[in-house]
């Protein structure tokens, strides 16, 4: 006599079966070192945040956390990485809102699928951008420089390239105020913001940790920061939102850390916790501000899958408008 299970109690059997062995996993986690790729090369300013964090994250999980630094593919060898891994917490990654909101619309080739393919553990800072001028521009606000724009055309902004963040702030602003200039796109942040100090370059949309110093020794203006809150370090210069009265105006970049989509929800939740504990502290919140970051108080799981959805669909909108989608 022969007989076999209906499919159905089958499958709620290995359902079960397979969230006991989660379980346990994540009851044990970790038991081996853990490692946290970097989407950008060493010495950026996320490559430094992640040092000073994994340090006390090796020692609030009792095992060591290692760096290892991806940043090929234009910040993308350390998505696919973690997509084609495996599910276990162990290998960990962080990316900017470029990775995870920019180049799904902008390549043409899409290697991953960020709001499917990854699950978010912790979004603690935004990289604010500084709307900058060279000095011997006679503007000392965001609107004398429109409306210096607008009576002098022919005029440019640099930023490190096309696509990025800092370009797609550029453009939104045109589209948003009415003015003209020309993009100018560099390899790299610090020879973008050389040439506007020199005089070669009108202004520049330029990450804050790279311009900082020019701007305190008087070598660069600082007109307005993107963020929604005052930079810590320029406390004087007001953001886009307070100069152009636009209370919604933010255009920042910003920091995930994350792993594959089906990693357990146990052990992203611990993850979660420990970054919510370790980024806390006023003296930790003091170094990130020092290194031109703005220090934030990650959301959920959810909220963090949310805001990256949200600003997926802004940026993705814009770079469609741009005629940029596909092209790179």
């Amino acid at each position: 006599m022969s007989w076999s299970l209906p499919r159905s109690i089958i499958f709620a059997f290995a359902l079960t079966v397979a969230s006991q062995l989660q379980s346990a996993h994540a009851e044990t986690y970790p038991t081996r070192p853990i490692t946290i790729l970097v989407s950008l090369a060493a010495g950026t300013g996320m490559d430094t945040l992640v040092r000073i964090y994994a340090d006390k994250l090796s020692q609030a999980l009792g095992q060591p956390v290692v760096i290892e630094n991806k940043p090929g593919g234009a910040g993308v060898v350390a998505g696919e990485t973690i997509a084609k891994g495996p599910p276990d917490g162990y290998t960990l990654a962080v990316a900017t809102s470029a990775v995870l909101a920019i180049r799904p619309t902008l390549f043409k080739v899409r290697p991953f699928n960020p709001l499917v393919d990854f699950v978010p553990i912790s979004h603690y800072v935004k990289s604010p951008f500084v709307l900058i001028v060279t000095p011997s521009l006679p503007v000392k606000s965001t609107r004398e420089l429109i409306a210096y724009v607008k009576e002098h055309p022919g005029l440019s902004y640099s930023t490190s390239g096309v696509g990025g963040a800092p370009h797609l702030t550029g453009e939104l602003l045109k589209q948003k105020f009415g003015f003209d200039m020309a993009h100018v796109p560099y390899r790299n942040s610090p020879q973008s913001i050389a040439d506007v100090a020199a005089g070669h370059i009108a202004a520049s949309i330029a990450e804050a940790g790279a311009s900082l110093p020019l701007i305190k020794d008087g070598k660069l203006r600082a007109l307005a920061v993107t963020s929604s809150t005052r930079f810590p370090t320029l406390p004087e210069v007001p953001t886009l939102a307070e100069a152009l009265e636009a209370p919604d105006l933010e255009a920042v970049s910003w920091h995930v850390l994350f792993a594959r989509h089906d990693t357990p929800r146990a052990i992203v939740d611990r993850l979660h916790d420990e970054m919510a504990r370790i980024m806390a502290p006023p003296e930790m919140q003091a170094r990130i501000a020092a290194i031109g970051l703005i220090p934030y108080a990650s959301p959920s799981v959810e909220g963090i899958q949310a805001y990256i959805k949200a600003e997926t669909e802004k940026w993705g909108a814009l770079v469609r408008k741009l005629g940029l989608e596909g092209s790179q």
